[in-house]
């Protein structure tokens, strides 16, 4: 199993999308032999982690497109990890295929994959950690992590990517200013996008104003305008993420900490891994039908019978 495996990563190294596609799936699904990859990934840097988040109807397809489109014709190669909300019945993606995206389906430097939430509560893949890793042990220039844009999704993305951009719309209005501070903490460039909207010019005066109160002796946090269906503001973004990217220098202590809390991850899902749901399901259906259920004493003997 290990020689298969050493020589499925050989080709992901190698840059061949089949070998790719096929070891995320694997790891995605627990497949035999994905512990195995999963040991002889190296921890390497040379891909940098891009995320792209915000609220649903932001424009964060759009973007990712627009991205695409322009660094395809700068020669960069670009993994896209777009997660999509799951139907909670059967996990699959409900946005499927990405239709934007179709001009780049069949382009040889551009791989893309569609995870579903399957559940997850952040909005984020269980295996995302995992598959982000995998991904960067292949040839690419920039991996962008598109993420549903729901619950702490926004926050998890911070952990997992080296420049997280945060999109809005003008339609927004004053929600910005009832923003989660996790958001303002996370964000590394915020995007007006469908910046020829109304209201699009006082959301980006207000975002100024926040972020240059915000900024102390730090750095403020860029404010850029784009109308991604256009590809208007996309060479400021690029831009943006490139002058951030050269000038983050992650000190140790950050960097101890984000691979605490990625180990963290891996061993509550490792605890998990051998949970039936569909045996959950069956005795949660059985047990909420008799007097006195309680949810809380149920679990806890579930879980004690399954360690």
């Amino acid at each position: 199993m290990q020689d298969n495996t050493k020589t499925l990563l050989s080709g992901i190294k190698n840059g061949d999308h089949r070998s790719l596609a096929k070891g995320i799936t694997m790891v995605e699904n627990n497949m035999p032999g994905y512990e195995d990859l999963l040991m002889q990934l190296e921890d390497t840097h040379n891909a940098r982690v891009i995320g792209i988040t915000g609220p649903p109807g932001a424009g964060k397809s759009t973007l990712v497109n627009a991205l695409l489109n322009y660094w395809i014709k700068e020669g960069k190669k670009i993994a896209v990890i777009a997660v999509d909300p799951s139907s909670p019945f059967n996990y699959g993606a409900i946005l499927g295929d990405r239709i934007r995206m179709s001009d780049f389906y069949n382009h040889p430097n551009v791989f893309i994959r569609s995870l579903a939430t399957r559940g997850a509560l952040g909005g984020l893949n269980p295996k995302i950690i995992e598959i982000t890793d995998l991904v960067k042990n292949a040839p690419f220039d920039y991996i962008l992590v598109e993420t549903v844009g729901v619950g702490q999704s926004e926050v998890e993305i911070a952990g997992l990517a080296d420049c997280t951009v945060v999109a809005l719309v003008p339609e927004a209005g004053d929600a910005v200013q009832a923003m989660k501070a996790g958001i303002m903490e996370i964000a590394n460039i915020f995007v007006v996008n469908k910046a020829d909207r109304e209201a699009a010019e006082t959301m980006y005066r207000n975002l100024k104003i926040m972020v240059h109160e915000r900024a102390h002796d730090s750095k403020e946090i860029p404010v850029i305008k784009t109308i991604a269906t256009e590809q208007k503001g996309i060479d400021e973004l690029s831009a943006a993420i490139t002058t951030f990217l050269a000038e983050e220098n992650m000190d140790p202590g950050k960097r101890a900490q984000l691979m605490t809390e990625k180990s963290w991850q891996l061993m509550q899902a490792s605890k998990m891994k051998n949970t039936d749901k569909n045996k959950l399901k069956a005795l949660l259906t059985d047990a909420i039908g008799k007097p006195g259920f309680n949810l809380y004493a149920f679990t806890k003997a579930f879980e004690e019978q399954n360690q």
